[in-house]
């Protein structure tokens, strides 16, 4: 119980690694408000949740692209339960393998809009609601940032995007008792991987592949990415801010 009537925001917590979070932080006893645009999957998520009997969760609905509707979602679950003391910027989008020549403007807007801008706007937004809490800040990044990605310059630019961002803003809100920190996975089993896979002839040959590109020899859990998360949000890791942690598998491994 480390989230013991804590309040967490998830966005785009109704499935993948945002529901990872969500389970676990509300397995600890924290409040959890789920940010999402996908009404059916988050009312079965929160029925989830709350059916538990630990911590309890609320959807929200929201299209983290739009500034507005984030900042009212935001404040909606400050409302909720009367704080914020954790955010999780977890909405993602990777775009299908594309070139740089091949890339147009209007995927680069798109992608930074929902793995970038979202991050910056949210995090504006629950500052407010942060400080009185000095709680903490956790950014999904990808090992993208470090490692780059084939015919991924536009998603790996806007996980670089986050993990400086990260840095920098660890920087700005340190001294006021503010930690943000970044979670950098590799591969991860999550419904995202399955739909790539199955654009693919062989998906079930292309997700062994995918596998066997960490040293552990399998992708991760949503769990294991959510306990990670449950880590920088807790008393924990206290003294760890402005840090990207690779949550690899070992794949960027034996060079």
């Amino acid at each position: 119980m480390r989230m013991h009537e804590k309040v967490a925001v998830v966005t785009g917590g109704a499935q993948g690694i945002g529901a990872g979070c969500v389970k676990i932080l509300a397995r600890e006893g924290a409040h959890v408000a789920i940010l999402d645009v996908n009404r059916e999957v988050a009312s079965s998520l929160t029925d989830e949740i709350n059916s538990a009997g630990r911590g309890r969760a609320f959807f929200v609905p929201c299209d983290v692209t739009h500034r507005e509707e984030l900042r009212e979602a935001i404040d909606e679950s400050s409302r909720a339960w009367g704080r914020i003391d954790c955010l999780v910027n977890n909405a993602g989008y990777h775009p299908p393998a594309t070139s740089l020549e091949a890339s147009t403007p209007e995927l680069l807007r798109e992608t930074f809009a929902i793995n970038f801008d979202s991050t910056f706007f949210a995090c504006q937004f629950a500052l407010p609601h942060l400080r009185p809490s000095r709680g903490t800040i956790i950014n999904i990044s990808s090992m993208t940032a470090v490692l780059g990605q084939k015919d991924s310059t536009v998603y790996a630019a806007t996980k670089g995007a986050q993990l400086s961002f990260t840095k920098a803003l660890a920087l700005e809100l340190g001294p006021e008792g503010i930690r943000v920190n970044a979670v950098l996975p590799s591969n991860v089993d999550t419904p995202m991987m399955h739909r790539w896979a199955n654009t693919l002839d062989n998906p079930e040959g292309a997700l062994q592949q995918i596998a066997e590109l960490q040293v552990l020899g399998r992708m991760a859990s949503i769990e294991e990415i959510g306990r990670v998360v449950l880590f920088l949000a807790s008393e924990d890791s206290s003294f760890i801010t402005g840090q990207g942690i690779e949550v690899d598998g070992g794949a960027s491994l034996d060079y």
